[in-house]
This record gives C-alpha cells, structure tokens and sequence, in this order.
C-alpha cells in the first residue's frame, strides 16, 4: 500500500474513533501540497469537556491502535484535557475545548491548505 493510501486509511479511523465518541466540529486540513508542512493532515475535533476531550483521545489512541497497529510518536496535554495533540507522523491529531480551539485557530493559520468540515454524526 501506498503511503498516501495508508495516510488517508489513518485519516478515516481517526474520524470514525472520534465520531464513535460523539467529538463535534471535526475538521480536516490537508496540508500535503504545503512546501514546508510539518505533516500531510491536521484533524482538529472539539470535546465538550475536558472528559470528553480525554475520552476522544483515548478512542483515537485505543481504535487506531487496534485497527491498524499504530501508535502515536507523541501526545501531549492529556493530563490537563484542554488541548490533547497526537502526533501520528503523517496526521497530527488536535482536540480542544471549544474555548480553547476557538483561541488558537489553528484553522486559521493554514488558510492556504484544504479545509473540510465533517459533519457531526448525531
């Protein structure tokens, strides 16, 4: 398989793990044609709580794990569940508090990449 394939077979379990966990506002940004990105996609999903938001990540961690036998090179903010990154070498994944995401706008400093909104599944 491509690695192109395998990113965009990552990219849809992660949405289906934070789906399963009812995540809301997900969005993907494909910053692939970006000279310079430090990854293909960002997968940016919001939490209602910091619970919620430690439960997404535990789901991306446990189905991406599972499914496809991949771990994250790296993940920080879980003990505080504001802000949880995931670093999955071609996706980095990014779940907030709505305040949280709202103040950093991460959708707005790539601007100039491919920005798709996945609908909520509930």
């Amino acid at each position: 398989m491509s690695k192109e394939k395998e990113t965009i077979l990552l990219v849809n379990k992660i949405i289906e793990s934070l789906q399963d966990k009812k995540g809301h506002n997900i969005t993907t940004i494909d910053l692939s044609g970006l000279d310079g990105s430090i990854c293909a996609y960002f997968i940016i999903c919001e939490g209602n709580s910091s619970t919620q938001v430690s439960a997404l990540s535990d789901s991306v961690w446990d189905k991406v794990s599972d499914d496809l036998r991949e771990k994250p090179l790296g993940a920080i903010g879980m003990k505080e569940a504001q802000w949880i990154a995931m670093d999955y070498g071609t996706v980095i994944v990014h779940i907030f508090l709505p305040e949280m995401r709202e103040y950093y706008n991460l959708e707005n400093l790539w601007a100039d990449a491919e920005i798709k909104t996945i609908p909520d599944m509930y």
